[in-house]
């Protein structure tokens, strides 16, 4: 059985100071059943990676470029991620694609770029609220998945993250029968696309206003094989619930 994940994504947030929460996790979390991923700020990634060499705790980035070097000022890419000691990225994040006019086309390049450097590419997608009011919620994830996710993913290398944009730090979730809808439809495209075992072996993960507070809730549902924080991942003492909450499943 593949592990299950529970993800942290410090977006602009932290500084040397918040390092110490890294510390605490992986001190609290010696040997879990899950694995731990923290996406801090790039400032602090090479770091971060070194106080969680010998843990548990994998440290990952928020986003790279789709070249591996060249005349990209204030780009990063994903070899270079690689040497600073990343195991992972995080990429197509709505809050990319929204400020960074990131399409789908550019995501699967990333994906690819990720891959070739050996890193696991944690692909997102999600709907605008006013995309599920128009009920296009099905017909937007199945043409992000399509477009964003590149030949040759793997559950070795890719897991997907289901985060509704209109969910994304506002305190809002949808209802499990909609993170179900979407979750199952997830696994059912990748069936198509890469076989029935290859599907079930990738990982899926909600992310959305996640706290210790629903995490048992959503990691009930059908299909989803952890999650994708936010806010509730930069102390500690609030994301090692969710990590024993879902370790609970594993």
């Amino acid at each position: 059985m593949t592990r299950k994940l529970v993800a942290g994504n410090w977006k602009m947030h932290g500084t040397k100071a918040d390092l110490s929460q890294i510390a605490a996790l992986a001190t609290a979390h010696p040997a879990p059943r899950i694995d731990i991923l923290i996406c801090p700020p790039a400032t602090l990634l090479a770091q971060a990676a070194g106080l969680a060499a010998d843990s548990a705790v994998m440290i990952g980035a928020q986003d790279c470029h789709a070249a591996a070097s060249g005349a990209h000022t204030g780009d990063i890419s994903a070899p270079m991620l690689a040497d600073a000691g990343a195991g992972a990225v995080i990429l197509g994040h709505s809050e990319r694609r929204e400020h960074h006019h990131e399409n789908n086309e550019l995501v699967a390049e990333k994906a690819r770029a990720a891959h070739a450097a050996g890193l696991i590419a944690v692909i997102c997608l999600g709907e605008t609220l006013a995309q599920r009011e128009a009920a296009q919620t099905l017909e937007v994830i199945a043409a992000q998945l399509h477009a964003s996710v590149p030949d040759g993913s793997t559950a070795t290398n890719t897991v997907i993250a289901y985060e509704p944009v209109w969910a994304i730090g506002t305190g809002l979730t949808p209802t499990d029968a909609q993170i179900a809808e979407v979750h199952g439809l997830i696994r059912s495209l990748l069936a198509e696309r890469l076989g029935g075992a290859a599907a079930t072996a990738l990982r899926l993960l909600y992310g959305g206003s996640v706290k210790p507070a629903n995490a048992a809730g959503i990691f009930a549902i059908a299909d989803v094989d952890g999650a994708l924080v936010g806010g509730a991942s930069l102390k500690a003492e609030d994301f090692s619930p969710i990590i024993m909450t879902l370790e609970a499943t594993a």
